[in-house]
């Protein structure tokens, strides 16, 4: 099974994006994705319909105020969508948007130096044409960058996050078909680990039947990275674990994965019930959304490293807290 076809319609948007200039953003998107296609993204952004509607909405605003914008791919891969019974072909790319912060963006001052937006996107890619797509990103990432505080002190540690240490994320050309099958594998068992907490196992044996010790989670801003299963359970699992309850089951639009890399996403994965204490925040008496993707790189027989992007703005806004509309009327420190 090939996807050189797929992934070439996506590099090729990417390449004529990025050169493009602001005014012509429109006209490229629309040379690439299909008129009707669905284009997801996070808080404030949610659902867009069409190249028109999604460049004047997100691309051109954004790349106004991050200008000179490099796109610094860490990881690039295809598959089929396990979700639709192995269907639909999507092609996935992660890594940072950087940029001078020279004009605002969402309310937030810039600041005449570099900031690097962190970024994942699933394109879904038909008849040369992508049709549907979830691009997620780190803007509280962002806003730290620039000065701002938007969620009480993370559990874990703030960083520019690299890309995987084996330096071999970039799949341009197609990977054994056994590989991504392994890979798929291994993420299979963690969700159906991760989505029952009913184990009876203490957390770190539990998670060692799917991970390595040595593992890193390099989670999105106001939680933080994590490294070694040990620090990965007293930094966020274990916390996460303890701040809900009402945890539905989780629901993905697309999971795949190519070679030793793959991943999903959901709009949103799964609800729960915040009790009090996730992120230094209070408990509530209805579920908010989480809307995720996760990137996973696999070692043998287990996962090594976990990208994990969360619209934590989105999550907590269903719950009554706008931390984006807060942030507009705050000076940087």
């Amino acid at each position: 099974m090939s996807f050189k076809e797929e992934k070439q319609v996506v590099r090729a948007f990417y390449k004529a994006l990025d050169a493009a200039a602001p005014e012509r953003i429109s006209e490229v998107a629309a040379q690439h994705m299909a008129p009707d296609s669905l284009w997801r993204g996070f808080h404030p952004f949610g659902e867009l319909t069409g190249p028109a509607e999604v460049a004047e909405k997100f691309w051109q605003p954004l790349r106004r105020s991050l200008t000179r914008m490099q796109r610094r791919e860490d990881i690039f891969f295809a598959g089929k969508n396990e979700m639709d019974g192995f269907g639909s072909t999507w092609v996935v790319s992660m890594g940072h948007l950087m940029g001078l912060f020279d004009q605002p963006w969402l309310g937030i001052a810039p600041t005449g130096k570099m900031a690097f937006l962190r970024y994942c996107e699933f394109n879904r890619v038909e008849a040369g044409h992508i049709v549907e797509t979830a691009m997620y990103f780190d803007i509280p990432h962002l806003m730290i960058q620039a000065g701002l505080q938007p969620f009480p002190p993370q559990t874990a540690a703030h960083l520019v996050q690299p890309g995987p240490i084996t330096h071999d994320g970039l799949l341009f050309e197609d990977r054994p078909a056994d590989e991504g099958r392994a890979t798929l594998a291994a993420i299979n068992a963690m969700i159906g680990d991760l989505g029952t907490w009913q184990l009876g196992l203490p957390l770190e044996e539990e998670l060692a039947r799917t991970w390595h010790d040595d593992m890193i989670w390099w989670g999105p801003a106001g939680i933080g990275a994590t490294y070694t299963i040990e620090r990965y359970a007293t930094q966020h699992s274990g916390p996460f674990r303890a701040g809900f309850k009402d945890r539905s089951k989780t629901k993905h639009l697309a999971r795949l994965a190519e070679g030793n890399y793959g991943g999903f996403f959901g709009w949103p994965n799964f609800t729960a019930v915040p009790t009090g204490g996730f992120m230094g925040m209070p408990g509530c008496d209805r579920p908010g959304e989480m809307r995720v993707i996760d990137i996973y790189r696999r070692d043998g027989d287990k996962l090594a490293e976990n990208w994990i992007f969360i619209d934590l703005l989105h999550f907590w806004k269903t719950l009554g807290v706008d931390i984006l509309a807060r942030m507009e009327t705050v000076p940087r420190s």
